[in-house]
């Protein structure tokens, strides 16, 4: 059993594929949290497999698979490739790595 934690509200979920998608927040694939607005923070106990973000993203962790965000986004380590609409600013990145901004990889 892993955590989300949506704007200070915890919720027990199995699985570790989260999406983003307009005002709601998925699980894999199954709704957890629904009419969100304005700035929305997430945050994942467990490993995260894979992150599917509309906006913007900074994750404290690592992500064990891909990363595909219309925004930016700041994480860890990811296990998979990043494709991102803005900058990406992350550890290592086993995979591609696909930006419409700048890239840094510490």
């Amino acid at each position: 059993m892993n955590t989300i934690n949506i704007n200070g509200k915890s919720i027990s979920v199995q699985g570790n594929n989260v999406s983003v998608i307009g005002n709601k927040v998925y699980v894999d694939g199954k709704l957890v949290e629904e009419g969100l607005s304005g700035y929305v923070e997430i945050s994942f106990t467990g490993d995260l497999a894979n992150l599917k973000v509309d906006g913007s993203v900074n994750v404290k962790g690592n992500i064990h698979g891909n990363v595909d965000v219309g925004g930016s986004v700041t994480c860890g380590n990811v296990n998979g490739s990043v494709d991102a609409g803005g900058s990406i600013t992350c550890g290592s990145v086993d995979g591609n790595v696909d930006a419409g901004g700048s890239v840094s990889i510490r």
